[in-house]
């Protein structure tokens, strides 16, 4: 089976009977055993991060990416789709982490388990669980914008940093876990729910109005575009929504403001 990056939830109701359909479901232990798409299994979102180290949020290393691929039984025929209960976030950064995973086969539901629900849906409130498969992955870390990366490349007039943050973040008034405030010298500000719809309707916005959205900040298809957020959560979101564009070169720079706003070296601006 093929589904598209982002998937809508009339679409996936008419795979749910798939044997090579993994359903990820991203969001709280709570909110999952409340209800969840059926034979959808739980994947804790901590499971993304490397979850040690200076720098915890970072990329998972190459072994916990294998175990996690294991782990949700993935093998190169499966398609997998993800939610979560976040407006997408943590699913674009699980589309990310499998795509880092050489997997393609990754979509994420437009909406979140509330475009589901709208369509009237069924839900289920039994935990499910999969058997873990031998897949080894090719680990691919070009999908990852590093501090040399970016400092090698700062001013660089094909590059195009995306922040995803608010603006009260982008300017420095609003500063957290970091020693400085401000953002990344020449970054351009997008915050990532100004891709959504509304707080009522967490679908992305039609193409073409987040195109603009970009365009007008400088963020364009044909230049290499690195996006962040403080700890690379909100910026799985705005992954996702590059990908879904055409973005042919969209890298996430994982260490984001935690790592960037605490290193005594790296430039500001405000």
């Amino acid at each position: 089976m093929s589904l598209p990056l982002l998937v809508e939830a009339t679409d996936l109701s008419k795979h749910l009977a798939d044997s090579n359909l993994i359903i990820i479901d991203l969001s709280s232990p709570e909110n999952y055993a409340a209800g969840h798409i059926p034979g959808a299994i739980h994947l804790p979102s901590a499971r993304l991060l490397m979850g040690e180290g200076p720098i915890p949020n970072k990329c998972p290393s190459d072994q916990q990416i294998v175990q996690l691929c294991q782990d949700i039984g993935l093998d190169s025929d499966k398609q997998v789709v993800a939610y979560d209960d976040q407006k997408g976030p943590w699913a674009g950064r699980l589309m990310w982490t499998l795509n880092i995973a050489d997997h393609e086969k990754c979509s994420v539901l437009n909406g979140q388990l509330d475009a589901w629900k709208k369509q009237g849906f069924e839900l289920e409130q039994s935990a499910n669980s999969v058997n873990a498969s031998q897949f080894r992955p090719k680990i691919n870390r070009d999908l990852i914008a590093d501090v040399d990366f970016i400092l090698n490349h700062i001013e660089d007039s094909s590059l195009s940093i995306w922040d995803a943050r608010s603006e009260p973040e982008y300017l420095g008034d609003k500063v957290i876990n970091a020693q400085k405030g401000g953002h990344i010298p020449g970054a351009n500000l997008l915050e990532w729910t100004d891709c959504l719809i509304s707080e009522d309707d967490l679908r992305l916005k039609p193409d073409a109005e987040i195109l603009e959205q970009l365009a007008n900040q400088g963020i364009t298809p044909n230049k290499t575009v690195v996006t962040h957020c403080q700890t690379h959560r909100r910026s799985g979101l705005t992954y996702l929504v590059a990908r879904h564009l055409g973005f042919n070169d969209i890298r996430c720079y994982d260490g984001s403001w935690f790592e960037w706003g605490n290193l005594p070296h790296t430039p500001v601006e405000k």
